[in-house]
């Protein structure tokens, strides 16, 4: 098959296609005629990119997988490269949960706190406070 058709059903676009080849990850075959020549194994390849990156996976994170894949393997996870790339990316998902955790604690810890001086500005509760209003200086340098 041609590029464009190798494109339309990997859903991407030749632009994308003439990257990875220049990336060493999709192969530079071409015909007599000069065209660029696909298979279905270059599908596979392109739809094992793709799912990874929609993963969250790096262009060259995927390299594992695609050699892999080459070497004749069934899946692109089945040699020990690509599982060294899954335990990377676990590691590096687990840091990232660990951050959005904290900030999640911080901001939970900001809502009950605005919550509780909203709640005292109820009517009977104390007045607001609001420290831009609260002794402003008129434009002689006086207060109110």
């Amino acid at each position: 098959m041609r590029i464009g058709e190798l494109a339309e059903r990997a859903g991407t676009t030749t632009r994308a296609l003439r990257y990875y080849e220049s990336r060493g990850l999709l192969p530079a075959r071409r015909a007599v005629n000069g065209y660029r020549t696909y298979d279905e194994d270059d599908l596979r390849l392109l739809q094992q990119i793709r799912t990874l990156q929609d993963f969250g996976f790096e262009l060259e994170e995927t390299r594992p997988f695609v050699d892999c894949l080459r070497a004749g393997h069934p899946a692109g996870d089945s040699c020990p490269a690509s599982l060294d790339v899954y335990r990377r990316k676990l590691a590096e998902l687990d840091a990232l949960i660990g951050q959005l955790d904290a900030v999640r604690t911080q901001v939970g810890a900001q809502l009950a706190r605005a919550e509780l001086e909203a709640g005292a500005a109820l009517p009977g509760g104390p007045e607001p406070r609001c420290e831009l209003t609260q002794g402003a200086l008129t434009h002689d340098g006086l207060t109110d």
